[in-house]
């Protein structure tokens, strides 16, 4: 069985998108900027030809699974610049009315399942949410970011010691962009 000498994957950079290349990833557009540092020492990050290029050279098992993660992620951020990333959640209840406020990096849910006290969920980096009635719209250009802020707030809401086929209340994820 022969092994690739050299494994090469590119990412085309779109219009209106800068990348700078240093010791991290910087990518630049109208929306903002996102950098990332990358650390693996068989993999070479480069810009040619108006692409960026992921390669390594005699790539093990390893290298080879990390060179499709690093090209994800530079994927990511430059969708994100341009397009942005989007994640509609629904806030359901059937037995308590709950309210649920954004204010600051936190947001905050009152009267869940009839609590007394508030519970609330972070809002990470850059990330925005909205609330529309019983709407909740979480947006920003980092995926990480929206999509861990997303996840805080199902997390805050998880129901514990009752029956889930009884008790649906919570915020859940009902669509993403």
């Amino acid at each position: 069985m022969v092994e690739a000498v050299v494994l090469r994957e590119e990412i085309e950079i779109p219009e209106g998108i800068s990348v700078t290349i240093n010791d991290e990833v910087t990518v630049k557009g109208s929306k903002g900027q996102l950098s990332r540092k990358f650390k693996h020492s068989n993999i070479i990050i480069k810009e040619e030809d108006g692409n960026i290029v992921v390669e390594s050279h005699f790539p093990k098992k390893k290298d080879k699974a990390m060179l499709g993660t690093i090209r994800s992620h530079i994927n990511n951020m430059i969708i994100g610049l341009t397009d942005g990333f989007t994640y509609n959640m629904k806030i359901v209840y059937a037995h308590f009315p709950m309210s649920v406020k954004a204010s600051g990096d936190k947001v905050t849910i009152d009267n869940f399942l009839g609590e007394r006290h508030p519970r609330t969920a972070k809002i990470v980096g850059s990330a925005k949410v909205q609330i529309k009635g019983d709407e909740v719209i979480v947006t920003g250009i980092s995926k990480e970011d929206v999509g861990q802020t997303m996840a805080n707030l199902e997390q805050a809401t998880k129901i514990k010691g009752r029956d889930p086929r009884v008790f649906q209340d919570g915020i859940y994820l009902v669509s993403r962009e």
